[in-house]
């Protein structure tokens, strides 16, 4: 029995001192994401940090590193808490004292504050701070220090180290001097100096050619820039505008076989007559009528003769009803359906959102026996058909797009070569 007491109150008190641990660690973990904001003030003489790269490292991030820096910093806590877009060098300053120690800083975007933006932020720090933004969404931002942040120590170390071996140079060249003076004298020499191969070679270099960068030469740079991309642009416009001439002509094979297939009929010489009151009756009786026949995006095939024949069977008026809105395409298909069923064409009436196409089949009418023809496409090469006629008309407006954008990108390009020209004369 005093075992089992004595058990009791040991987890008890486990329980109680996990309670009070997780407790103390929220009450730390809010107070320091309270007094972050104390963080977003202006310092003056900010300055972004000093970086180098080490030799034989890549400053940028691989895709599987990547990953590997977000899985790591999923279970972080948030360092900061961030409400501002402007005034945040204390914010990196203090990011940049963090980064001494751990390699992200995990910052925390509060909801609700009018007038912010996490993009804005984001790329804030990221001016700021020389970092590389490895997550942003509503709720984070993660900032990598990356491969070449050099923390205080090591910086000033960098610092004094280039400025030795600077000074250590400078005197090199001017012992060398002194030493070749002395020789001059002494062997009675010509004092014709050669600066080749030494370290004045190198500073002379430097004054011509890298800090004397005028605006001539910054705008040269730029327009060769513009240049290059220009070329590069038009390079895959031209590509691509190959690439669609060249499914253009597949497609036009692909309709030449499908139409060799298709032999419409010769229209008859021998029609029958009908008074202007017949054909306002019957215009009349088809317009009335439920029954139709839907012509979709198949068109005329052998189906669709079919099916007015079966509507024939019965009623000598058939109603078709077509989609299309052009009038061209209209007559077309009213003279065709006319041509291939044998009968005779009443009106085409524009209705709300269609045109009905009356047919009269005739007095003389004698039903095939072969109710499919055999001239026609049939309801599979119909959809081929339909098809390759849209991805077709689609194509020409691309290749359209492509020479439109071509034919831009050329003057564009005349225009930077020509301002080339006038500043390299």
């Amino acid at each position: 029995m005093a075992m089992v007491t004595l058990m009791v109150l040991s987890e008890r008190l486990i329980k109680a001192l996990v309670f009070i641990h997780t407790k103390h660690l929220s009450k730390e973990h809010s107070m320091k994401e309270k007094s972050t904001d104390c963080w977003t003030v202006w310092v003056l003489g900010y300055k972004t940090p000093f970086r180098q790269c080490p030799p034989g490292v890549r400053p940028t991030l691989a895709d599987g590193e990547l990953t590997y820096l977000r899985k790591l910093a999923r279970p972080l806590p948030t360092h900061f808490a961030l409400g501002e877009n402007t005034k945040l060098q204390g914010l990196a300053a203090a990011i940049l004292k963090l980064w001494e120690k751990s390699l992200m800083a995990k910052i925390a975007v509060k909801v609700g504050i009018q007038n912010t933006s996490n993009e804005q932020m984001a790329w804030n720090l990221k001016h700021l701070t020389g970092g590389t933004i490895i997550l942003r969404n509503k709720a984070f931002i993660i900032l990598y220090r990356g491969k070449d942040f050099l923390p205080g120590g090591v910086k000033r170390s960098v610092i004094e180290q280039e400025a030795r071996v600077d000074a250590q140079q400078v005197k090199e060249e001017e012992a060398r001097l002194t030493v070749i003076d002395s020789l001059q004298i002494y062997a009675g020499l010509p004092s014709e100096e050669s600066s080749v191969g030494t370290f004045r070679e190198y500073q002379d270099f430097q004054v011509n050619h890298v800090h004397e960068t005028t605006e001539n030469n910054q705008a040269m740079i730029e327009l060769e820039a513009e240049k290059h991309r220009l070329e590069k642009e038009l390079k895959d416009q031209e590509r691509r505008l190959f690439i669609l001439t060249k499914k253009i002509e597949r497609s036009n094979q692909a309709l030449a076989k499908l139409h060799s297939s298709w032999n419409p009929s010769e229209p008859s010489s021998d029609k029958e007559l009908l008074t202007e009151e017949e054909m306002m009756i019957f215009r009349k009786i088809g317009l009335k009528m439920d029954e139709h026949v839907l012509l979709g995006r198949r068109g005329i095939f052998d189906g669709v003769i079919e099916e007015i024949h079966q509507h024939w069977k019965h009623k000598e008026i058939v109603k078709v009803i077509t989609k299309q809105t052009r009038a061209y395409q209209i007559t077309y298909t009213s003279m065709l359906l006319e041509v291939e069923t044998g009968g005779m064409l009443i009106a085409t009436q524009k209705l709300t959102n269609s045109h009905a196409i009356i047919l009269y089949r005739g007095k003389n009418y004698h039903r095939p026996t072969k109710s499919e023809p055999s001239n026609l496409l049939t309801k599979r090469e119909a959809l081929r058909r339909s098809v390759e006629v849209q991805r077709r008309g689609s194509m020409k407006y691309y290749v359209w797009e492509r020479q439109k954008s071509i034919e831009e990108l050329n003057w564009r390009l005349a225009n930077v070569t020509m301002k080339i020209r006038k500043l390299t004369q």
